[in-house]
């Protein structure tokens, strides 16, 4: 049963997670491109639906981590903070950021004014796609190198 939780767990990961940290790491590039650009909303829709998906991800992984006996280990413990703050991260910085730009980006194709702060907007988008990612990466790491585990490495 322990294998079957950790696949599930570990292809969610990828099928998830995977598209969302390159969807949201392309945005900003395509949404500073001039004139709409259908691309800049595909990538942000790709965020938003793969985000609800993503929530198997911890969901199995708290499975996986009940059936091993390992739900009490500082690595998992350190592993759980960093996912709800890499889901806080795509959902208060990333997905919000996102949507502010494309306003601003439709505002302008519709003849309207464009928002003075989107460019300002587009670089905090940036670094928070950034740590989005670096929290992803120390998760993959710690699930990985499981350090101080007592199941083996």
């Amino acid at each position: 049963m322990t294998e079957l939780l950790l696949s599930v767990h570990v292809l969610a990961a990828i099928l998830a997670i995977g598209p969302i940290a390159v969807a949201a790491s392309l945005f900003p590039r395509h949404a500073r491109q001039p004139g709409p650009t259908g691309a800049a909303a595909l990538l942000h829709r790709i965020c938003g639906g793969y985000a609800v998906a993503a929530v198997t991800v911890p969901v199995f992984g708290f499975a996986t981590a009940l059936h091993m006996g390992v739900l009490t280990d500082a690595w998992l413990l350190v592993s759980i903070v960093l996912t709800a703050l890499a889901a806080a991260v795509l959902g208060l910085l990333v997905v919000p950021g996102q949507r502010r730009v494309m306003a601003s980006v439709e505002a302008v194709a519709g003849g309207g004014a464009a928002d003075p702060g989107a460019a300002a907007v587009n670089g905090r988008l940036a670094m928070a796609t950034g740590l989005f990612n670096l929290l992803w990466a120390v998760v993959v790491v710690l699930m990985i190198v499981r350090p101080g585990s007592t199941t083996g490495a």
